[in-house]
């Protein structure tokens, strides 16, 4: 089968091509349904999971998709890969994989990065009795989400982002925006105010079908919209002290760490994403307290990132100033699929063969002794 056909022109296809391949490798499905939401075509939507190997293992690898919605069309057509070409093969005997499919699948089904409530399930894992401060992104808010989308109000707002990264930096700038923000719950990258149904969801899931006894769980979240076209930098999202030298050691040192620091004390070089609390990785924390964790994100480049970010600021506006307006609803939804889905072989067959490579590196270090 051409590696084009593992991917999906739109949510309902990539779930049933998933749970097709899932069945056709022998694997144990789960389906997880959100309530009292459906997509665009009225069908139901819901996280799918597939299981394979003995219920015994110590050791497993999860592969995530759809955790940002929209993104879901790249890591999605991986998972099915994996499947068909049975890539869990290559898995120690003591190890099992997990595939969580659309992670968010409100957003993957409706062409939005952030879920059913607006909120952005990587920044959705704090406490919230203490959030962390908003302060950077309130200096943006009012500019990225304009009180009109054309004409003097957007010009001047474009205007003054431009400003702001000419005065502060453009990685000053990507920190205030996407580190996370708990204030404007109709603004970009939201955090919410209580924990939402898929960060819920992904723990009840993590403690059913992993089994009792692991005690290694590598995850590869695969995600898409920043970088280089297809290259799929790896940035370790650290779960505690020594994650970085053991990924290192499994990966080598392109891995970068989400914590700039520690990244840049090694390399001398920083992840392409920006410093963020309440990632996916403290989710796991909490649902397998007792496992070694080494949580790394696969991020594959799409287009510019000033097409990104319009796409992004298109996307929001829409739903904060014009939520019934079917036309500008469709173009933010066209723009937002282009910014974050290569629909092309060429992008396709690089993304795929790159996450092959990590889940081949992962078996062989899985397949060493703890």
């Amino acid at each position: 089968m051409p590696i084009a056909d593992y991917f999906s022109p739109d949510y309902p296809n990539a779930r049933e091509r998933f749970r097709a391949a899932a069945e056709r490798a022998g694997a144990r499905l789960n389906r997880y349904l959100l309530p009292e939401r459906l997509g665009p075509q009225g069908e139901s939507l819901s996280i799918d999971v597939a299981r394979l190997g003995p219920d015994n293992a110590t050791d497993a690898l999860v592969v995530l998709s759809g955790t940002h919605g929209v993104e879901g069309f790249g890591g999605a057509g991986c998972q099915v890969g994996f499947l068909i070409d049975r890539l869990y093969e290559a898995l120690p005997s003591s190890g099992c994989a997990l595939l969580v499919h659309a992670v968010n699948p409100h957003g993957f089904a409706w062409l939005r990065r952030v879920n059913e409530d607006n909120v952005d399930l990587n920044r959705n894992f704090i406490d919230f009795s203490q959030p962390p401060s908003s302060a950077a992104y309130e200096s943006l808010h009012d500019w990225l989400v304009p009180t009109d989308w054309e004409g003097a109000a957007r010009a001047s707002a474009d205007a003054a982002l431009q400003q702001h990264i000419a005065e502060h930096g453009m990685r000053a700038f990507q920190q205030a925006l996407t580190a996370g923000q708990y204030t404007r719950p109709e603004g970009l990258f939201y955090g919410g105010t209580a924990r939402t149904w898929s960060a819920q969801t992904l723990g009840q899931l993590l403690r059913e079908q992993l089994p009792d006894g692991v005690r290694r769980v590598a995850v590869l979240d695969l995600h898409t919209g920043l970088g280089p076209t297809a290259y799929g930098e790896p940035i370790l999202i650290p779960c505690a002290r020594g994650d970085l030298a053991r990924a290192r050691a499994w990966f080598g040192c392109e891995v970068r760490s989400l914590v700039a620091e520690e990244s840049a004390n090694i390399t001398g070089e920083k992840a392409v994403a920006a410093e963020l609390e309440g990632t996916l990785a403290r989710g796991f924390q909490e649902a397998l307290p007792k496992t070694e964790i080494t949580f790394i994100g696969l991020e594959f480049g799409t287009r510019q990132v000033t097409d990104v970010l319009t796409a992004l600021r298109a996307d929001h506006w829409v739903h904060a100033r014009a939520p019934r307006d079917a036309v500008r609803s469709a173009a933010a939804q066209r723009l937002m699929r282009a910014a974050f889905y290569c629909e092309t072989p060429a992008w396709q067959a690089a993304v795929y063969g790159r996450t092959a490579d990590f889940v081949f590196r992962t078996c062989r270090a899985l397949a060493q002794p703890a």
